[in-house]
Order: structure tokens, then sequence, then C-alpha cells
């Protein structure tokens, strides 16, 4: 493992968490994977916090909040996540590159997946299957 990865993680050690867009700032700052961020982080007892798609909570405003459902899904918005979900589940990362090519802010594609009935998979910090 990168031993600055390491080093720059262990900030956290003291609260306990590193929100989602930390742990994958810290991944990109290190030059490694954001599943590698999320394998060190759980073998130093941290928790992810503060989920980008609003799963496990996510800052805004200074407060923490959950993304809860939206009203409608624009039809084609609905198309596109709907094309790629597989089984019932879109995975994280699409569902970014969804939010990021719409201009959305990403706890809109996990309220949206929620809206659909679809559950978010394959988290790239490896919290959820």
């Amino acid at each position: 493992m990168n031993g600055a990865a390491r080093e720059r993680l262990s900030a956290f050690r003291g609260e306990g968490v590193i929100p989602c867009a930390r742990a994958c700032a810290l991944a990109v700052a290190c030059g490694v994977s954001a599943s590698e961020i999320g394998r060190l982080a759980d073998s130093e007892g941290i928790r992810i916090s503060a989920c980008q798609l609003g799963l496990f909570g996510y800052e805004a405003y200074g407060e923490k909040r959950w993304a809860g459902r939206l009203a409608r899904v624009p039809a084609a918005l609905e198309e596109e996540i709907r094309a790629a979900a597989v089984g019932g589940r879109l995975p994280c990362g699409v569902a970014w590159r969804i939010a990021d090519a719409h201009g959305l802010p990403r706890f809109v594609l996990g309220a949206a997946a929620e809206t659909l009935g679809l559950r978010v998979s394959l988290c790239q910090l490896g919290c959820f299957p």
C-alpha cells in the first residue's frame, strides 16, 4: 500500500470517519484506487461517511443530510439510468458519471435511483457490494 496514502489517512483515525469525497480525493492525490483507500480505511478502523450519492448521508450547507426520493425523474434521465442498471442495481461509478455528465449533484442521482426503485451497488470505496 502507498505509504503516503496510509500517512494521510491516519489524520482521520482520531475521528474514526472520513467523508467519501475526501477519501476519493485522497486516492487521486496519492495515485491509488478508491478501493485501495477503502480497504486501508477499513483496516485502520476508519469508516467512510457522507456518501456523495446520499446513501449514508452527504454534506450539504454545513449539515449532514440524506438523499430522499425525487417527486419525479425526467424521462431522458430515467431512460439513461435504467439503461445503465444491471439486475435492478446501478453501479456507484456509473451513477457518478451520469450525474457529472448532466451537471447534477451526485446525491440527486442517488435520489433518482431510489425513486426508480434501483439500488446503488459496487461502491468505489468498497463500502457495499
